[in-house]
């Protein structure tokens, strides 16, 4: 599941109890007095709701027919005849003991970079282990690098859209002498008395000056 950012104002606090139980309460509380030192802040707490974030799973499988080749040097002769060498190149290259009989060979002059797909399903596995090749074109040789392709499929792909059951978001704190640090040490103190409808709190944040953004995760 993706991260779900929330943007927290200035003078916003956001406070995740241990128990659900607690947070429905204060929410349906909505207003609260909370004493910061040298005075009493009338804060109301709002539930909230988070941006549509995606639940997804992503399978990665190493390809045992394809590679992927770079650093193929630009040559002066035809994009054809270069695709042509390094299939014969791969076919019978002897640190490979042979890749096999080559299916296609996909070839991007831009990038230096190429896919050598094998006829023989497990072909590619001869590479793994060894990733600098020489290549011998033009009376001139180069090494070539080689790595393994991935094919990737993404499953049960699905949006949805939540509500956090245990945080709540605390607006109208007022901007006060104290540091950020002492100011969310008497929220948090405040909201875990019994007397006030609190309870154990596993997580806040207070954003004093500016904002942060907050992530959360299933």
């Amino acid at each position: 599941a993706t991260k779900i950012p929330f943007r927290l104002n200035q003078n916003q606090a956001l406070l995740t109890f241990e128990d659900e139980e607690v947070a429905q309460r204060l929410t349906k509380m909505s207003k609260h007095s909370v004493n910061l030192d040298s005075t009493t802040a009338n804060v109301t707490v709002k539930p909230f709701e988070l941006d549509m974030g995606f639940q997804f799973e992503l399978h990665v499988t190493v390809s045992g027919k394809k590679i992927n080749v770079s650093e193929i040097p630009e040559l002066p002769i035809p994009e054809g005849w270069v695709r042509d060498r390094l299939e014969l190149h791969f076919y019978k290259i002897e640190q490979a003991e042979g890749g096999g009989e080559i299916e296609n060979v996909t070839y991007s002059k831009g990038s230096g970079t190429a896919v050598i797909t094998f006829l023989k399903p497990g072909a590619s596995y001869k590479f793994v282990g060894c990733t600098k090749f020489p290549f011998c074109a033009e009376e001139r040789w180069f090494i070539l690098s080689v790595s393994p392709h991935f094919d990737f499929h993404l499953r049960k792909f699905q949006p949805f859209c939540r509500v956090s059951k245990k945080t709540i978001l605390l607006k109208g704190i007022p901007e006060v002498e104290e540091d950020e640090e002492s100011v969310q040490d008497m929220i948090e103190i405040h909201f875990q008395k019994p007397s006030n409808g609190g309870g154990e709190l596993e997580k806040i944040k207070y954003a004093s000056r500016g904002a942060a953004y907050v992530c959360f995760e299933e």
